[in-house]
């Protein structure tokens, strides 16, 4: 029997909604008829949760299994915490009510670092033990995946287990395994060594790390033969069978993403140096338009949505590109359902495109040079000139938009104040394209809006061996772009870098942060990613108490042959091809794009898409 959530307490907070369940196309399951049931985590609000397309995946992949009921658990708002603590209301999941406590597992998607004090908060309220030694038989399994799980190890002593790479396949060989073993009477450690089998498994206790006089990594030890000394991620390669729903849950309340997103490809050819998503990602594998157009008709007469945003991590450079939107205008503009294109390149800027897309609304147009001047643009591997920018601005200006958003960042290795400066010189020459215009042809009142965030090194990326640059480097920097700004046609944003700073830390952090993280939780630390809630003089204050150095992190360049805490884990792409970009990024030397020619990163050994194209 579900938990009875009182009217007078779900109107006491904000977005009552959130914590209601019930919308269209949600799955209603009897749960004494289950066998598994599974507590799908997004450690964040409902509506950040309910717009990740992987969550919608899994759900429905879930629940298409006849033993399996799998149901969505977000993070309460601290008011509905509050009020959760101060009733004895354990965390439940959204379909049943029931407390999650009682669930076979509970399993996080890892989107982004500053969202691992919610993974704790979360447990606590639901009544899980936070430590994974402390979980006895009966208690759920607390299990991982996604993009910050390529590092897994700031939450070693939390999670049982992490499921590497792509989710579709693994997450049911898991729960065939755990179908068998449940009701044996054998061991959690029994459970957990039949899945170390699985490629893409990694369980955490199953090691420990020995640690050099300097503080860095000595060697990772299996503390059995048995368990492998290399996790491999696991892919999908052809995304054309992959599993992807036909329906998915319409909220009653706003969210950040509320419309149908077709998955066009996985991967990304392009190689930009600080990108994570680029190497992790590999290869890269399509969808056929003929299947996309399919699932894009099936979702809009579930959904009624009025928006498809078509996503990946580039999209201009998906090859079906042309014949996808043109079936797509035509099955979709007489329904009034508008096409999104985010993730556009400068350098393939088309009008054409962006007419078909936004026939039915205009909205703003976003490009991301990420630096302000060629030199930087090559040592991260942007491949885009300024001249394509302006080319595409132009087009963007005559065609009626007056709106554009450019993404750039600070603190970029070998990054100098004439980079910096770059950026608001970039600026005003948009705005010259602008004032170059027709006037009958522009929009009116131009808006550029530039943004900068602070450059983190991230594992697995050509710059996992630089320093982020300094908090005070940074903000000076910002500081001296927003003396450089004058125009009121330009708007000049930026991130709070202490935020960037502890991203950082979870990024390339190994074992001896999760300490740190569970003791600024015990400090007050949730939701660190918003900044009304994220206090770094707490954050500093827990790593002096456990008597650990945030800055050794952070603010050190390595050595090539460092062993990282993320070295167990095996992404396809090798280390000597990575230690080979940084040094040409070094020499401002610029890679080609994987679809021109391959550089041999090493994807190629999972013989698909366009890695098995080319061989």
């Amino acid at each position: 029997m579900g938990i009875k959530i009182s009217d007078g307490l779900l109107k006491s907070v904000e977005k009552p909604s959130r914590y209601t369940g019930n919308e269209w196309n949600s799955v209603i399951k009897d749960p004494e008829s289950i066998n598994i049931r599974f507590a799908f985590c997004f450690p964040d609000t409902y509506e950040i949760g309910m717009s990740h397309l992987g969550m919608k995946i899994l759900y429905h992949l879930l629940n298409e299994r006849s033993d399996c009921y799998c149901e969505r658990v977000f993070a309460p708002w601290t008011d509905m915490e509050g009020k959760m603590r101060e009733n004895n209301i354990p965390l439940y999941a959204l379909e049943t009510k029931d407390p999650i406590k009682n669930f076979d597992f509970a399993g996080f998607t890892l989107q982004y670092e500053m969202s691992f004090s919610n993974i704790v908060n979360m447990l606590d309220l639901a009544g899980i033990p936070i430590l994974s030694e402390e979980r006895v038989q009966g208690a759920p399994f607390v299990c991982a995946g996604g993009p910050c799980a390529y590092n897994p190890e700031p939450l070693a002593d939390i999670v049982d287990f992490f499921m590497m790479g792509e989710g579709e396949e693994i997450i049911n060989e898991v729960m065939d395994v755990y179908g068998q073993w449940k009701g044996t009477g054998r061991t959690r450690l029994e459970f957990l060594e039949e899945i170390a089998k699985l490629e893409g498994i990694y369980v955490p206790s199953f090691y420990k790390f020995d640690y050099n006089e300097d503080g860095t990594i000595k060697e990772l030890i299996p503390l059995k033969p048995q368990y492998p000394l290399s996790i491999r991620k696991r892919i999908i390669k052809d995304m054309d069978d992959a599993y992807f729903p036909e329906k998915i849950v319409v909220p009653y309340t706003d969210i950040v993403h509320d419309r149908i997103m077709l998955e066009i490809f996985r991967g990304c050819t392009r190689g930009c140096r600080f990108c994570q998503a680029g190497f992790i990602y590999r290869p890269v594998r399509e969808k056929s338009p003929e299947r996309l157009l399919e699932l894009a008709k099936k979702l809009e007469e579930s959904t009624g949505y009025e928006e498809i945003s078509l996503t990946s991590l580039s999209t201009s450079d998906y090859t079906g590109l042309e014949p996808l939107t043109t079936g797509l205008l035509e099955d979709m503009e007489e329904r009034k359902v508008n096409l999104s294109l985010p993730s556009l390149r400068i350098d393939s800027f088309s009008l054409d495109l962006m007419e078909k897309a936004q026939k039915v609304r205009k909205s703003g147009l976003t490009f991301a040079p990420e630096a302000g001047t060629q030199r930087l643009r090559d040592v991260i591997n942007k491949g885009v000139a300024e001249e394509d920018l302006l080319k595409a601005v132009s087009l963007a200006f005559n065609g009626g938009w007056n709106g554009v958003k450019l993404y750039f960042m600070l603190g970029l290795p070998t990054e100098t104040l004439e980079d910096v400066e770059g950026i608001a010189d970039l600026a005003y020459k948009v705005v010259d394209v602008y004032r170059n215009v027709p006037r009958d042809r522009k929009g009116k009142g131009l808006n550029v809006t530039v943004s900068t965030a602070t450059f983190v090194p991230k594992a697995f990326t050509p710059f996992q061996w630089e320093a982020q640059d300094g908090i005070a480097n940074v903000h000076e920097k910002q500081m001296h772009l927003k003396d450089r700004i004058r125009s009121k046609q330009i708007t000049y944003n930026y991130h709070e870098n202490k935020l960037s700073f502890m991203e950082a830390v979870f990024a390339r952090g190994d074992r001896r942060v999760c300490k740190v993280l569970i003791r600024a939780w015990q400090m007050g630390c949730r939701f660190d990613g918003w900044g009304e809630h994220f206090n770094y003089d707490v954050w500093m204050k827990a790593f002096e108490e456990c008597g650990v150095d945030p800055y050794f992190y952070v603010t050190r360049k390595r050595e090539y042959d460092e062993i990282f805490p993320w070295d167990h884990i095996d992404v396809g792409v090798s280390k000597k091809y990575l230690i080979n970009e940084n040094k040409k990024a070094v020499e401002g030397k610029v890679t080609p794009n994987c679809s021109v020619y391959c550089g041999g990163c090493g994807a190629a050994g999972f013989k698909s898409g366009i890695c098995e194209k080319q061989a």
